[in-house]
């Protein structure tokens, strides 16, 4: 794992520790709700729990807070243990769920009821809204608040049994309807809800509401700090109270800034929007903040995991700027991607003086890795260089191939542009060069000097491919922040996606396999697409560009 920077969990944690709390262990979890892929705010907070258990030789279990059926699918579990081991972190015997305690949490609401701090309400939940007041204005207590114990227990009882339909009765907590904390305004902690679990099937007609399961749920895993994003601090007081209530072993909660990403959204409600709208293909979209969509776009676990810490853990929101992440991405595959030639717009060069025969040149896999050698890259007659590489009448500033001048090809010869093909439209179809043949590999024995050196791909060994090139989902940097009359799709990025086929890559690249990643020399990192990339038919995405916008910011600043 990567060298951890001090923050204050850490030091609370280190805190507890040093003073003999909790016997000298350290508890963690990551408790997701099931009603969704994993995002990149996610993985701050898998990187921060796993990683306190294990610099602190604790557990950190794998809970899923399952209480809501009609959001939660199979299907988001698989999703969200596949991304958390992706991350490189285990759970080994310690995957929960909040279902297999409903059993437990429903004794607990009858003992709350016999102390008399539980109630069966009728009020519908529009009239809850109505009656909880405002942060100025005290709440009003329900008609439904001096039921008898004997009877709260009989018409919880009955609830239990699905006597009463959807949204006609709910089980809240007795505490006080003035609070200046809204959540402590008696809050729901059971409804009906007459639908089928996927773990529990039909057995149960209630449910438990997360702020009611939730620290329960750490209590009985014997959880010590309990560590929720910021949004939960106003909760604190409501988890200690049934905790407290109820007499049970209370975990320590403690509240740090979620992680929010420039360029992105990370509501679950927004990103359902974006698969069922169409905006995106589906939850793995390589445009999609999901780990899911990161992972197939290229991005490795070692730069995630390096961002989370160099993001921190803080008390006070932020915005994160897009590019430090891509610096993340791009500083690890730096060192570990290998080196290729991709040409994503072929332009045809026919090196008229070279002979009808093929050769083997030695390529550099890694510069940046002394143990990654070499490879043999076939080079003939012709050849596919970019077309943004040549320009029949340039610029000044324009340093690469134009008619009468000479650039270096990567790893083989000088050539020079000697004249242009056009067909009867006068757009150009080839260009015809003539080689140095004591160049090979190296500089001219006279001395003279080019300005560029090209990729390019030998056209009779090159293999097709489709190359999808990404950008920002968002144009806006704030996408939440909606303008008046706006949605946040009106800021979707219309160039977020670019597919372009027929791009011809080198032949070493005919092997590889789903998730592979690559540097095309002079293009960017890409990798092997792990959905819809077959055998023969190579799909690539383009994972982060070569520029480093995050080298500039930091110079700014």
């Amino acid at each position: 794992m990567e060298t951890q920077v001090s923050n204050f969990i850490r030091s609370i944690v280190a805190g507890d520790m040093a003073a003999g709390k909790n016997n000298g262990k350290v508890i963690t979890r990551f408790p997701p709700e099931p009603n969704g892929y994993l995002h990149i705010g996610h993985a701050k907070s898998i990187c921060l729990n796993f990683g306190l258990a294990e610099e602190f030789n604790g557990h950190c279990n794998l809970r899923f807070d399952d209480t809501n059926p009609s959001k939660e699918e199979q299907e988001y579990v698989d999703s969200i243990m596949a991304d958390v081991r992706w991350l490189g972190f285990e759970w080994g015997d310690r995957l929960y769920y909040a279902s297999d305690y409903f059993g437990r949490l429903y004794d607990w609401a009858v003992q709350l009821i016999k102390q008399g701090k539980a109630y069966v309400c009728d009020l519908s939940f529009e009239e809850m809204r109505q009656y909880r007041g405002t942060l100025t204005e005290a709440g009003k207590e329900s008609p439904y608040r001096t039921r008898s114990v004997e009877e709260n227990i009989d018409l919880f009882e009955r609830m239990r049994k699905g006597e009463f339909p959807d949204g006609s009765k709910t089980l809240r907590a007795k505490i006080d309807m003035r609070s200046g904390n809204i959540n402590m305004r008696d809050p729901v902690m059971y409804r009906s809800k007459h639908e089928e679990h996927h773990r529990t099937g039909n057995k149960w007609c209630i449910y438990p509401m997360y702020d009611y399961a939730h620290g329960q749920s750490d209590s009985i895993e014997g959880v010590t700090h309990s560590i929720c994003t910021l949004e939960y601090e106003d909760h604190r007081p409501l988890y200690d109270w049934y905790l407290d209530e109820l007499g049970i072993h209370h975990p320590q909660q403690i509240e740090f800034a979620r992680l929010n990403l420039s360029h992105t959204v990370v509501s679950k409600r927004k990103l359902l929007r974006l698969v069922n709208e169409g905006y995106v293909s589906g939850w793995n979209d390589p445009r999609m903040p999901t780990l899911a969509g990161i992972r197939r776009r290229g991005y490795t676990p070692e730069a995630i995991r390096n961002f989370c810490e160099r993001v921190g853990v803080g008390k006070k929101e932020s915005l994160v700027d897009m590019a430090l992440l891509e610096f993340c991405v791009r500083e690890h595959l730096n060192k570990t991607a290998p080196r290729v030639m991709a040409v994503l717009r072929p332009f045809k060069v026919v090196i008229t003086n070279y002979p009808d025969q093929e050769e083997y040149l030695d390529a550099i896999n890694n510069p940046e890795d002394p143990d990654a050698g070499t490879r043999k890259v076939p080079f003939s007659k012709v050849l596919y260089i970019e077309q943004d590489d040549f320009m029949e009448n340039p610029p000044k500033q324009f340093f690469r191939l134009a008619p009468g001048r000479e650039v270096r090809l990567r790893y083989a010869y000088f050539i020079k542009c000697e004249n242009v093909v056009k067909d009867d439209h006068g757009e150009i179809t080839e260009i015809h060069c003539t080689y140095d043949p004591a160049t090979r590999g190296g500089d001219a024995p006279d001395g003279r000097k080019v300005k560029a050196t090209l990729h390019w791909v030998s056209a009779q060994h090159a293999i097709d491919a489709e190359v999808r090139l990404y950008d920002t989902l968002f144009t806006k940097e704030e996408p939440d922040d909606v303008e008046e009359g706006k949605d946040f799709t009106d800021y979707i990025n219309p160039k977020s996606l670019e597919i372009r086929n027929g791009c011809k890559i080198e032949p070493s690249l005919k092997d590889a396999k789903h998730g592979d990643r690559f540097q095309f020399e002079r293009l960017g990192y890409f990798c092997v697409d792990a959905v819809d990339s077959k055998p023969g038919s190579p799909v690539f995405n383009r994972t982060v560009t070569l520029k480093d916008e995050w080298a500039k910011i930091q110079k700014m600043l």
